[in-house]
């Protein structure tokens, strides 16, 4: 899909992806925040949205989960990685930049990775997705995706501890 193409179809669907996300939040700020990442995963599957039926729905499901998502981490109380290591005061300076470094290694490690294997990772640890709403989102069965996190994760491990 070119780009043209894909910046028309979004402008028509945003506003009924921003009304599905506030029936779901009731926030706003929430909803827009939701549409956004919507957008930018439909933007990364924008090589491969003529192969769905209805790219409106693809959009609504996608837009469902992340809504869900952002109610679930409202409900557990999630904490920023960053906030979490602001709490312990009593760290040394060289432990922080250990930290900080290793923290480092590990995003950079996950952004070598491929587009699908990136995303799936990002979807499955950073976003809380299950393997079911992954491979909704992606358009591929629940193996494929199954498949695809262990080839992530065994790359990822690779980087650190080689043979």
């Amino acid at each position: 899909m070119e780009r043209k193409e894909f910046e028309s179809r979004i402008t028509r669907m945003r506003p009924q992806l921003l009304q599905l996300a506030i029936r779901y939040l009731n926030n706003g700020d929430d909803a827009e925040d939701v549409v956004q990442d919507t957008l930018l995963k439909l933007w990364f599957l924008r090589d491969r949205l003529d192969d769905y039926r209805s790219v409106d729905s693809l959009a609504s499901v996608i837009t469902r989960h992340l809504a869900i998502s952002c109610i679930r981490g409202r409900r557990s109380g999630m904490v920023d990685i960053d906030e979490l290591y602001d709490v312990k005061g009593d760290e040394s300076t060289e432990t922080k930049i250990i930290r900080e470094e290793s923290l480092k290694e590990i995003f950079d490690a996950i952004s070598a990775l491929p587009d699908l294997q990136q995303s799936i990772l990002r979807m499955k640890h950073v976003e809380g997705f299950e393997v079911e709403e992954i491979a909704a989102i992606t358009g591929s069965n629940p193996g494929a995706v199954r498949v695809n996190l262990s080839r992530a994760r065994k790359r990822v491990k690779q980087q650190f501890m080689p043979n």
